[in-house]
C-alpha cells in the first residue's frame, strides 16, 4: 500500500474511474461530493457528503488527504485555493481560473499562436449586432455550462431574444463549418515527462459526446498538429496530470482549438481498455509523484456512451470478450445523463 491518500472532489463517473485507478496503485482516496448519492462513494475509501462551500466539512476533508484533485472544473476557484494553503491541489488552482472562464481560455489558446473559432466578448444585445459578422454563430455563457447548457444558436440578429438577461457575460463564437471533432488526452508529469494519447475521434449528438473511436480518421499532418498543440498548452499552463484539448476540424482542414479540460475526460474513456495505462491511471501516477511508466496501446477501440434509459437495454445485454461494459451505478435515469458506456476493442 502507497502511503499516498487522495482526496478527489466530485462523484461522478470520472471521481468512480479515478478511484478505481487509485485503487490498483494502492493509492487510498478520499470524495467529497455535494451529490450524497454520487457513485464514486461505492469505490472511495471514505465518502465525505457535503457542499464545497461548508468549512467544517472542508476541513475534514482536508485532514484526512495528502493531495487533493477534481473530476469537473466548475468548482469555485476561491475554495480550491483555500484547499491547495494546506494541501497540494493538482491541476493546480489558477489553471481553472483560465479554463473556468471562455474568454480567457481562447485568449490564452490565441496567445499560443493556436487558432480557435472567430470569438468575440459579449455583454449585451448591441454587442451582438456589433459581430453580426460572425452570425451565424452560438452565443456560450463565459463562465459555467457543459454539455450544451448555457449555449444558443444564433443564426441571425433575430434571434436575440427580447427576454434574454445580459446579467451574466457571453462569448459569441462563429459557427464552424464541421467536418469532423476530435480530442487529445495528454497526461504530464514532474519534470515536464509527458505521454500524449492518439488523437480520439468523437461523435457528438445533441452537444452530448455519443461516441470516440482510435484511430481518428484524419491526415498525419492533423494528428501531429494536434498532439503538439495539446503539448503547448500543457506545458504552458504548467499541468500536472491528465488534460484533455477538444478541438473542431472545419472543411477547410483547420484544427480549431474548441476547449481545454482540466481533467481526465470522456472522450479518454476508451484508453482503459485500448491502452495498460489509462487515462486515470496516468493522472493519478502523474499528481502523486509516481514514476512515468511506458505506455502501450493493446488495440483499437471505439466507445459508446449510454445516455439516460438505454442503461436499461444494457444491464440485459451479454457482452463478448472484446466488450466491455461499464454501468456508473447512478440510481436516478434521467434523459441526456450519462449512465454508462460500452468500449468495444478491434482489430
Amino acid at each position: 500500500m502507497s502511503n499516498i491518500t487522495l482526496g478527489i472532489i466530485g462523484s461522478g463517473q470520472l471521481g468512480s474511474l479515478l478511484c478505481q485507478a487509485a485503487k490498483k496503485l494502492k493509492v487510498k482516496t478520499v470524495v467529497i461530493s455535494d451529490d450524497e448519492e454520487g457513485p464514486a462513494q461505492n469505490y472511495s475509501d471514505q465518502f465525505i457528503f457535503a457542499k464545497y462551500d461548508d468549512k467544517n466539512k472542508v476541513k475534514e476533508f482536508i485532514s484526512k488527504v495528502d493531495i487533493v484533485t477534481y473530476e469537473f472544473e466548475n468548482i469555485p476557484v476561491e475554495i480550491l485555493k483555500s484547499i491547495d494553503e494546506e494541501k497540494k491541489v493538482l491541476p493546480k488552482p489558477d489553471i481553472n481560473q483560465i479554463v473556468q472562464n471562455r474568454k480567457l481560455e481562447k485568449t490564452f489558446v490565441n496567445n499560443l499562436g493556436i487558432k480557435t473559432t472567430e470569438w468575440s466578448f459579449i455583454k449585451s444585445a448591441e454587442d451582438i449586432k456589433k459581430n453580426e459578422t460572425l452570425l451565424p454563430g452560438v452565443l456560450k455563457t463565459n463562465t459555467l455550462g457543459y454539455d450544451g447548457h448555457g449555449q444558443f444558436v444564433l443564426n441571425s440578429l433575430d434571434d436575440i431574444k427580447k427576454d434574454w438577461c445580459f446579467t451574466a457575460d457571453y462569448i459569441l463564437e462563429k459557427k464552424v463549418n464541421l467536418k469532423k471533432e476530435i480530442s487529445v488526452v495528454i497526461s504530464r508529469f514532474a519534470n515536464n515527462k509527458i505521454y500524449t494519447y492518439e488523437p480520439i475521434e468523437n461523435i457528438h449528438k445533441d452537444q452530448i459526446l455519443k461516441h470516440s473511436k482510435i484511430p481518428a480518421d484524419i491526415s498525419d499532418e492533423i494528428f501531429k498538429k494536434a498532439q503538439s498543440n495539446a503539448k503547448l498548452i500543457a506545458e504552458k499552463l504548467d499541468f500536472r496530470g491528465t488534460l484533455c484539448v477538444e478541438y473542431f476540424i472545419d472543411q477547410s482542414n483547420n484544427l480549431l482549438v474548441n476547449e481545454i479540460a482540466p481533467r481526465v475526460h470522456n472522450s479518454g474513456h476508451l484508453t482503459i481498455n485500448a491502452f495498460n495505462i489509462s487515462q486515470f491511471e496516468n493522472h493519478v501516477r502523474a499528481i502523486c509523484g509516481f514514476r512515468q511508466e511506458k505506455v502501450q496501446k493493446i488495440a483499437n477501440a471505439e466507445m459508446i456512451n449510454i445516455l439516460g434509459k438505454e442503461i436499461e437495454e444494457y444491464r440485459n445485454k451479454s457482452f463478448s470478450d472484446t466488450e466491455f461494459f461499464f454501468d456508473y451505478g447512478k440510481k436516478v435515469i434521467k434523459d441526456r445523463r450519462k449512465m454508462g458506456h460500452l468500449t468495444i476493442l478491434k482489430k
